[in-house]
């Protein structure tokens, strides 16, 4: 077993095969080809689960789509970002942008700080509750909902995409962490904007900073600015004293212990506990990202493992005389093949000489299997993959067909254009006729025998 079969699906593997299992809610796809390709492609079970999404994900145009909305997820957050940007500055424009140049600290505190501590407070309770709560308040979400209509448009797979993403996020408990990771870090950009083009006005512009009210005792404002002021305290900002507060025309020094407490407050209640967050929700994010992947555990996933293990050839040696007679498998088209020839020796004597004199020199693939369930299996993974033009099955002129042999035929013809057998050997009169009604009787009249091989290698005509 290969390290990729062990692995776990990537997180964008993971989405389509997530996207596959919601499209199938409506009805199964047609996946028969899938399936196949999927059991020849890996070994275990997930991925074959997995292999099998991806090739119906094609089919639906699920790749593609996510490609588009992987190509367009850093124009969108940059735009994104370049909003709330420019939506910061204009709010500092209006803070230290007056024409009268005063500023009122706490409506420029309320100002700075409201909207950020409302959608702060709606992220912390979405970590406990569900995401529908919090979503639309969450920057994170409106970009990936930004994203996906950018890439799919109105007719495309973005709903199911949204779905089945969002879906693997909650159950991997990473859903506000991720969106935590777009959001905190947008708020972070935002403020650090914010403070350089405050602190560039206060430092190259006079200002008078001060507080007003019309029914509010000024003791509430001086008990508001020494509890405001207590955390930035702790990192060196100044707290101006009851004296400065309650001062209707404080000094320059007075000027300046407000322009810093109102930064300091802006920096500790506004930039660290985004700063803070965003990386919290990246180690959150590195610590669970290996939970991003479908719950195996679902009834839809336990039915289509066993329809793998149906898909094993079984081990039938006897004839079954009453059977009934069965229809080929389908050509593939000839877009689906490559232009290959494929000589396979099956079950034939061991004093048999191999391989024949007289076979072509452009054949892929000379090798010939015992019959056993394994070697099977391998070749006909082999066939998946390639997809031949022509099979040329030898076969033993003395043998008997049997069960085994139609199984196996039926498997040959399920991936190649087109199949022929050669009965070598020192044949008995009418083996190449037995052969032959054989043939007819299950259903493989497709399938011509001949016990020459210039003959057999004749009918191996090119697919048109």
């Amino acid at each position: 077993m290969t390290d990729t079969a062990l692995r776990e699906p990537a997180f964008p593997e993971a989405v389509i095969t997530e996207a596959i299992r919601w499209t199938e809610q409506a009805g199964p796809l047609d996946d028969a080809q899938a399936l196949r390709t999927a059991a020849s492609r890996a070994n275990d079970g997930h991925a074959r689960i997995t292999e099998r999404a991806l090739q119906l994900g094609e089919r639906l145009g699920l790749q593609s789509e996510m490609s588009r909305a992987r190509q367009w997820a850093p124009w969108v957050l940059l735009g994104l970002v370049a909003l709330i940007v420019m939506a910061g500055l204009a709010l500092a424009g209006n803070v230290v942008g007056g024409g009268e140049r005063h500023i009122n600290v706490i409506v420029a505190l309320v100002s700075l700080l409201g909207l950020h501590a409302l959608t702060l407070l709606l992220w912390l309770f979405g970590l406990w509750l569900p995401a529908a709560s919090f979503g639309t308040a969450s920057l994170g979400w409106i970009w990936l909902s930004l994203t996906a209509r950018v890439a799919g448009g109105k007719r495309g797979q973005a709903p199911l995409l949204m779905r089945a993403t969002t879906g693997l996020l909650t159950r991997a408990r990473l859903l506000p962490w991720a969106f935590g990771l777009v959001s905190h870090g947008i708020w972070s950009l935002s403020f650090a904007v914010v403070l350089a083009a405050m602190l560039f006005a206060l430092a190259f512009r006079s200002y008078t900073l001060s507080w007003e009210t019309t029914i509010l005792d000024p003791a509430f404002f001086v008990r508001a600015v020494q509890m405001l002021g207590w955390a930035p305290s702790q990192l060196g900002f100044p707290v101006p004293d009851a004296a400065t507060v309650l001062s209707a025309a404080p000094g320059a020094a007075g000027q300046r212990t407000w322009a810093m407490w109102l930064t300091g407050c802006i920096v500790v209640y506004g930039l660290l506990p985004r700063l803070a967050l965003l990386l919290l929700s990246a180690a959150v994010w590195q610590s669970r990202r290996k939970a991003l992947q479908p719950d195996w555990s679902e009834p839809y996933y336990r039915k289509l493992l066993a329809r793998f293990a149906a898909l094993a050839p079984a081990a039938i040696v006897d004839a079954d005389p009453g059977r009934t007679r069965g229809a080929a498998p389908a050509r593939l088209a000839p877009a689906e093949l490559q232009d290959a020839l494929f000589v396979i020796g099956f079950e034939l004597p061991p004093d048999m000489p191999w391989p024949p004199a007289g076979l072509p020199a452009d054949a892929a693939q000379v090798q010939r299997i015992d019959g056993s369930a394994p070697a099977r299996r391998t070749l006909l993974d082999q066939l998946a993959q390639a997809r031949p033009r022509a099979v040329l099955l030898v076969c033993h002129a003395a043998s008997s067909p049997d069960r085994g042999t139609e199984r196996f035929l039926r498997e040959v013809l399920a991936h190649c254009g087109e199949c022929r057998l050669w009965l070598a050997g020192a044949a008995a009169d009418g083996a190449a006729g037995r052969w032959t009604d054989w043939l007819r009787d299950t259903g493989l009249e497709r399938i011509a025998a001949s016990d020459r091989l210039d003959a057999a290698l004749q009918e191996l005509h090119p697919t048109p």
